[in-house]
């Protein structure tokens, strides 16, 4: 019904939620988002153990076209972590906008997660 409405079909899982959980639907998805914080608020730590479980989606996804979105915690440090993981979609809210600045401090911060991630992308391909 969704995709029928023009629109993508997604799902989210929570740290702890085990990737199997969506192993029934995958054939219907577009996006899996993992959380690499525990949903609630924001300025959280990343969680590391996260990043194998990016691995294990990444492997169960295989050629099919469906994108993997991470957010909490990303920075640019932990972009190029999910990047090599696997993810191809951050979503990054405090490391952007803590510390004010204006816009052109958000813009510096956001090429900065972009460049990591697109770095750490390209080491994984090669």
């Amino acid at each position: 019904m969704i995709r029928g409405l023009g629109k993508k079909a997604g799902v989210a899982l929570n740290p702890s939620t085990p990737e199997d959980a969506i192993a029934y639907v995958l054939h219907h998805l577009d996006l899996i988002l993992l959380m690499t914080v525990n949903p609630g608020f924001g300025g959280q730590t990343f969680i590391r153990a996260v990043l194998e479980k990016i691995r294990r989606v990444k492997e169960m996804i295989g050629d099919r076209p469906i994108d993997i979105e991470v957010d909490g915690g990303i920075e640019p440090e932990t972009a190029g972590l999910v990047a090599a993981a696997g993810a191809n979609a951050l979503v990054a809210g405090s490391s952007v906008f803590t510390g004010g600045g204006g816009r052109d401090a958000y813009t510096e911060r956001i090429s900065a997660i972009r460049m990591a991630a697109e770095n750490a992308s390209e080491k994984a391909a090669a």
